[in-house]
């Protein structure tokens, strides 16, 4: 097949030719093509500075670089720890029993569909996620495939954001709709009922606003619709549709003119409509209605890092700076945006207003609240020592994982000799499980921008890089937009809001490394190599990227800076705990009533976060344990639910904060399986560089599929250990020396599970080697099991009792899932 070359010509001219544009080519190549020609690499190669064997050991190394054709339709499925524990592996193999993909390949011998595993969508609280095209499909199942793909093909699939820079232009209105359009609020259908409530108000002719918001949190209610007024609370809106909005509009506004359209669409939505407006809770036909208490998601929350979370729209500058936006960097630089002198204080009298001992209680943080208002107003502005100092006395501690100390991180990179220093913004966020640096990136990207700002005039840089994941589409195109609206307004660039202090912002997209959450394999993939890690010192703050003094702040940390100083460090460091400061954002998904994205105080227990703020597991199932961390974390019991969630408690039970994923499991979940689904995604995402993480965990692994698979022997578990202790001392960096914890927790808590497994059983029914159906006394003969086995190991013999031919039977546990009678159980 000839390709066309003309395109290769275009990107090169485009994105230059220098060794480091490497990843940037290739990734367009891969946009353009669906995959990586032979004759399109050798173009560049001609054409630039990148040599042959660059090309090759880049694009063999991420994972996102495909080598084969690929077909009309990519489908994605999500393998994050969410979507795992939530049935994926089954709704992919349904999806290559229905497309007849043979085994071993992943496109269909017609060249149409291609399956694609991917390590983790961002979508955890809509698990398990597909995702085809521009669409994305939540809460997938094996019985749902046949229906997700005529869906598609029907053009049915949701999560496109068609004005990504679409504002609400026009004088300000009393009354305001808003409906979250994040990533997952958009899978959910959220921007279809922007755009018809859009064209609802327009028809109507009502004074209402409708106002795009970022990430609303509760991830299990979207889409989110508030209708707002100047006076009262706002009214919340779950589970409705696009034939609801013209209703929703004329529930609360008087029309000044009515549409036939309208009115149809109204007649036909009002009886769908259940809101209880003496509580105004959410309500509506689709909702659960035991499972109705925004409160308690909300009451324990403190929103710093997620302040203004569903009122901001995500690129409206003019509101970022309204609301204080920006004033934090005026401090640093001297002024407000647009030269204006800014008062702002240096310290926060926690004293002088302190909240009632209800508020006390939950824990509850009022962003109007006096305490939090300016104390002190000083004039001037911060030397970058004094900010070092305020971020160190707030006792801010690095939210990417480590927890290294941010204002001790600043100040040797301050004091290292040289005039060329750089900033970067780490949010490859490649743990699977977690989102919650993509939620920030999407919802508040001039936060992050300001974050980083503040961070390179700390440090005197000048230059700062956004390192964000290939697979958050909706982020990079949010951070770009408002990155190019600070710079047309005169912000960022030659003068840092209109000072002589310049800064220039840029994005690089990641590639699919997990191991590029390191600080030093993030620089290497910047610099256009493989992503491998190296030893330090020296530390990036003394020779990091091209060669230079660089800090990595991941987006979290960044988002917590304007807050701290605008409000002093003291109003900081009173949440928390003595070594633990401040609050800290978790992705709260698995098998959990309320997922979403939550802000808590360090220190908060995991029973209160499990329990309280997510509502618990499902009707039926027992909280089993929480996976903090991801592949770097480990498995808490739920005997150890009332452990405090902070760096040093979670160490203790062998765990780790991790960036905040935190999956919770019940009883239907599989403890060896977890540990092995771990150890599968570390050892496929090693670098290579160090034997004892390269096959160290191969060798782990071995032993896991063994016992999965009802092969293991007893002295497995011994040598389990061993390894897990050898990998753990041996390997070069620490997603090498923590990649055992997933193992080592649940050896130490799960025992018995894994000497059940040794005899062959798998108390959770979950390992399909080790699971066998049998059909009970009070099967009736419906035929509906027979009816859905995709590979007839049921016999179809109506009003009998049911037989499965196991040698047949794949395990795909459908049966059990659609007999009416409950007549199917795992023995």
């Amino acid at each position: 097949m000839s390709v066309d070359l003309e395109y290769v010509d275009e990107t090169v001219e485009r994105l230059g030719r220098r060794p480091e544009a490497v990843i940037p080519i290739l990734q367009a190549l891969q946009g353009h093509y669906g995959y990586l020609p032979e004759p399109a690499l050798r173009r560049v190669c001609a054409s630039t500075e990148i040599t042959p064997a660059a090309i090759s050991g880049v694009g063999s190394f991420y994972d996102m670089f495909r080598h084969q054709p690929v077909g009309k339709f990519l489908v994605r499925v999500c393998r994050g720890t969410a979507c795992h524990v939530t049935g994926a592996e089954r709704v992919e193999d349904a999806l290559r029993r229905q497309l007849e993909i043979p085994p071993g390949a992943d496109t269909d011998r017609n060249g149409l569909f291609t399956i694609e595993p991917i390590a983790c969508l961002g979508c955890c609280t809509l698990a398990p996620v597909v995702k085809m095209g521009e669409g994305t499909f939540g809460h997938a199942t094996a019985e749902k495939v046949p229906r997700l793909l005529s869906d598609y093909l029907a053009g049915k699939g949701v999560g496109h954001e068609h004005s990504t820079e679409e504002l609400n232009h026009g004088e300000p209105r009393l009354h305001q709709i808003k409906i979250g359009l994040g990533s997952c609020c958009m899978a959910k259908g959220s921007d279809q009922l922007y755009h018809s409530l859009k064209q609802t108000v327009a028809e109507t002719g009502v004074n209402v606003s409708v106002k795009r918001v970022g990430c609303v949190g509760m991830c299990h209610r979207t889409p989110m619709i508030e209708v707002a007024g100047p006076d009262k609370r706002g009214v919340f809106y779950s589970g409705l549709a696009v034939a609801d909005m013209p209703g929703l509009v004329l529930r609360h506004f008087q029309p000044p003119k009515l549409t036939q359209r309208v009115k149809r669409l109204w007649n036909r939505s009002l009886d769908r409509l259940l809101v209880d407006e003496q509580e105004e809770k959410l309500t509506a036909a689709a909702m659960n209605p035991q499972d109705t208490s925004v409160s308690a998601f909300l009451d324990r929350q403190v929103h710093i890092a997620t302040e203004q979370f569903g009122n901001a729209d995500p690129l409206d500058l003019d509101e970022y700076v309204k609301g204080d936006g920006f004033k934090a960097l005026g401090l640093c630089l001297g002024s407000e945006p647009g030269g204006l002198s800014v008062n702002v204080p240096l310290q926060n009298d926690c004293g002088q207003f302190p909240l009632s001992p209800a508020e006390e209680e939950r824990g509850l943080f009022l962003a109007s609240h006096p305490r939090v208002q300016r104390a002190s107003e000083v004039r001037g502005s911060l030397s970058p020592e004094q900010l070092i100092d305020i971020v160190e006395r707030s006792g801010l501690r690095g939210r990417g994982g480590a927890g290294f100390p941010t204002g001790a991180k600043w100040r040797l990179a301050r004091k290292h000799p040289g005039a060329t220093k750089y900033v970067i913004c780490n949010g490859d966020e490649g743990d699977p499980g977690a989102f919650m640096d993509r939620m920030l990136l999407e919802s508040f990207p001039f936060r992050i921008i300001e974050g980083l700002a503040i961070a390179a005039v700390a440090v005197g840089a000048h230059e700062g890089i956004f390192y964000i994941r290939h697979e958050y589409p909706l982020a990079v195109k949010r951070v770009r937009a408002a990155i190019k609206l600070c710079v047309k307004r005169g912000w960022l660039g030659e003068k840092l809001l209109g000072h002589d202090y310049p800064l220039h912002l840029s994005i690089k997209e990641g590639a699919g490394a997990f191991v590029c959450g390191e600080e030093t394999a993030l620089i290497a993939s910047i610099e256009g190599k493989r992503g491998t890690p190296r030893l330090r010192p020296p530390f990036p703050v003394e020779a990091g990227l091209w060669g230079k003094p660089t800090i990595i702040n991941n987006v979290e940390t960044l988002a917590l800076l304007p807050w701290i100083v605008r409000h002093g460090p003291e109003a900081f460091a009173q949440y928390g705990t003595a070594t633990s400061k401040g609050t800290k954002v978790f992705a709260l998904a698995g098998n959990i009533r309320r997922g979403g994205l939550i802000e808590v105080p360090m220190g908060t227990t995991i029973r209160q976060i499990v329990e309280e703020i997510g509502g618990g597991v499902g009707p039926g199932r027992r909280f089993k344990a929480v996976q903090i961390g991801g592949p770097s974390g480990g498995c808490v019991p739920a005997r150890l639910a009332d452990t405090p969630v902070d760096y040093e408690s979670l160490r203790d039970v062998g765990a780790i904060m991790g960036s905040g994923g935190l999956v919770v499991l019940d009883d239907s979940a599989c403890m060896v399986d977890i540990a092995r689904y771990f150890l599968q995604f570390t050892q496929n995402q090693s670098c290579g560089k160090c034997t004892f993480c390269r096959i160290g965990t191969r060798r782990m692994l071995d032993i896991l599929e063994r016992l999965c698979a009802g092969k293991g022997q007893k002295s497995d578990l011994a040598e389990l250990e061993r390894l897990a202790q050898q990998v753990g001392a041996g390997s070069l960096c620490g997603l090498g020396k923590t990649a055992p914890n997933p193992v080592l927790t649940t050896l130490k808590y799960f025992r018995d599970e894994y000497d059940a497994h040794l005899q062959g059983r798998c108390p959770a029914g979950k390992c399909s080697a080790l699971i066998k159906y049998r059909v009970r006394d009070n099967c009736i003969g419906c035929t509906i099991c027979a009816q859905h086995c995709p590979v007839n190991a049921i016999p179809m013999t109506p009003y009998r009792r049911h037989e499965i031919d196991l040698n047949l039977c794949i395990r795909c546990d459908s049966c059990r899932k659609l007999c009416p009678y409950e007549a199917i159980e795992v023995v």
